[in-house]
């Protein structure tokens, strides 16, 4: 992984991880369900910022060069890992 990639994505983590915990105390303390909705929402929107990165940082670092091989089995590969990935995205996206 790019090492600022992986610096982006811990720091993203750490923002959805303090966010997971600030929606665990809103439901402790029977706060608004609007409140926690849209708490929700924003966890939701960090982790697929997080997705989005990966999906950038596979495609430049593993994608990019499997295609730049002019070998076909390898582009083979990488065309099966981007339907792949387009495919998880439709499933939980």
């Amino acid at each position: 992984m790019i090492e600022s990639t992986r610096k982006r994505a811990i720091h993203r983590l750490k923002i959805a991880q303090g966010q997971l915990n600030g929606l665990q105390k809103m439901i402790d303390n029977d706060v608004y369900c609007m409140n926690i909705l849209t708490q929700s929402l924003a966890i939701q929107k960090s982790l697929s910022s997080l997705s989005k990165l990966m999906i950038q940082n596979h495609i430049t670092e593993h994608i990019t060069p499997m295609i730049a091989l002019n070998n076909p089995d390898m582009q083979l590969k990488a065309t099966n890992e981007l339907l792949e990935m387009y495919e998880l995205h439709n499933r939980r996206g």
